[in-house]
């Protein structure tokens, strides 16, 4: 490794940016114990700012040293395509409703299976709705699950311990329950085309061990913590009247169009753009739309994309330097340092690689994306939609590992051992 002093100082801005991503909590206390700079604290606090903030660093210390042609050059040739993306679809799978009819469709489900409903509730919610991830794309699965859980789940009085064990198997689960097709979850929309992963593709090899593993951690889940769930009441009041079938079904036509164009952020986000005349056209069909979450997000993903553009100096050798056995558990772990996409399309741009040694690199990657809120795209959706029902209204990070270690053991197992 011959890096040169930008790449050199990305890598340590990188790893000063993943300790403030474990030293949120810092913040958010010390917010209260310095109320005369909260908003700086609370700002520095907020998970989704982090890698926005140091990319910014990584910027202008790029204008610094090389000049303003080189660090424009750079950011230009960064590609935005997927903080935009996730923008657009988390704001359009938010709306009103579409979560309506996420909603009832639960609730059917929750009525039909014959078990109290605090234990029906977690179980359809985190085993049916990331699995759905495979269909209508993770982001959406992951704002989806995470407002339903919030909503009914959330709100009640339960354990931290619980809360956290809720957010361990959600992240984990819809990280792995995207698998079903080539489209839907990041890592495996990076190397699809490359390595000619087709739908039967990933059914065959993905799929089926994904929604086993997915089922057993929902069910898992369930069964630990049951004396606790089977007194809890989903739900606080009687869901609202549903919209007219039209304004549902021209939402449902809105997030299908987002998803088919995933890769024309020019055609996405121009159907968002009439999306949101839609949704101000039928105000009274609508609830606030979650913009600044949105927003949020995208910010997170943008520093991460600028961010990660200099790290491949020395994620590639360490990646390229394991064989077939040993790539899916190094993929596993870098994958909790490190956004799970950019571990995969690493892979894509090396010639020769074993079908083998490619079904590990993405196995491994989906696997550890629960382990952290930067090792999935989607996370960060999740996370800043049930923040507010922790301690201090912040996620702790070791909390976050701890809960997500044994559904991704169960992960590792299904994909590894199957």
């Amino acid at each position: 490794m011959n890096p040169t002093t930008i790449q050199l100082i990305g890598g340590i801005i990188f790893a000063v940016a993943l300790l403030h991503t474990f030293s949120t909590k810092f913040f958010e206390r010390l917010a209260h114990a310095r109320p005369a700079h909260a908003g700086l604290w609370h700002l520095l606090g907020e998970v989704e700012v982090v890698f926005g903030f140091w990319a910014l660093v990584l910027v202008l210390v790029m204008f610094a040293i090389e000049g303003k042609e080189a660090a424009t050059h750079y950011l230009d040739s960064r590609n935005f395509t997927e903080p935009l993306f996730v923008f657009t679809i988390m704001v359009a799978a938010a709306s009103k409703p579409i979560l309506q009819l996420a909603g009832w469709v639960t609730r059917l489900l929750v009525r039909v299976l014959p078990l109290p409903a605090g234990w029906a509730m977690p179980l359809v919610v985190l085993s049916l709705v990331p699995l759905m991830g495979s269909f209508i794309t993770e982001p959406a699965a992951m704002t989806l699950a995470a407002l339903l859980l919030r909503d009914n789940l959330y709100n009640q009085p339960l354990s931290t311990r619980l809360r956290y064990a809720m957010l361990g198997v959600l992240f984990v689960n819809v990280s792995i329950g995207g698998t079903l097709t080539p489209y839907a979850a990041p890592p495996v929309l990076m190397v699809a085309t490359a390595w000619g992963w087709d739908l039967s593709f990933m059914m065959h090899h993905f799929g089926w061990k994904a929604a086993l593993a997915v089922c057993i951690n929902a069910v898992g889940l369930v069964a630990v913590f049951a004396r606790e769930l089977r007194h809890v009441q989903p739900g606080g009041s009687e869901p609202e009247a549903p919209p007219p079938l039209p304004v549902t079904a021209i939402h449902l036509m809105f997030l299908a169009g987002i998803v088919v164009f995933a890769h024309h952020p020019a055609v996405f986000m121009g159907m968002f753009l009439f999306f949101l005349g839609f949704t101000a056209a039928y105000e009274r069909y609508q609830a606030p739309l979650i913009l600044r979450e949105g927003l949020l997000v995208a910010f997170f993903l943008a520093g991460l994309v600028v961010l990660g553009g200099q790290q491949q100096w020395w994620l590639e050798p360490v990646l390229m330097h394991m064989n077939a056995d040993s790539v899916f558990f190094g993929a596993t772990a870098l994958t909790a340092v490190t956004d799970n996409a950019a571990l995969t399309y690493l892979g894509s741009l090396v010639d020769g690689l074993s079908p083998e040694f490619q079904y590990a690199l993405v196995a491994g990657a989906v696997t550890g994306g629960g382990l952290t809120i930067i090792a999935n795209a989607p996370n960060p959706a999740g996370a800043s939609i049930l923040k507010g029902s922790f301690e201090d209204q912040a996620i702790h990070a070791g909390g976050l590992l701890l809960a997500a270690l044994v559904p991704t053991l169960v992960a590792m197992t299904a994909f590894m051992l199957l």
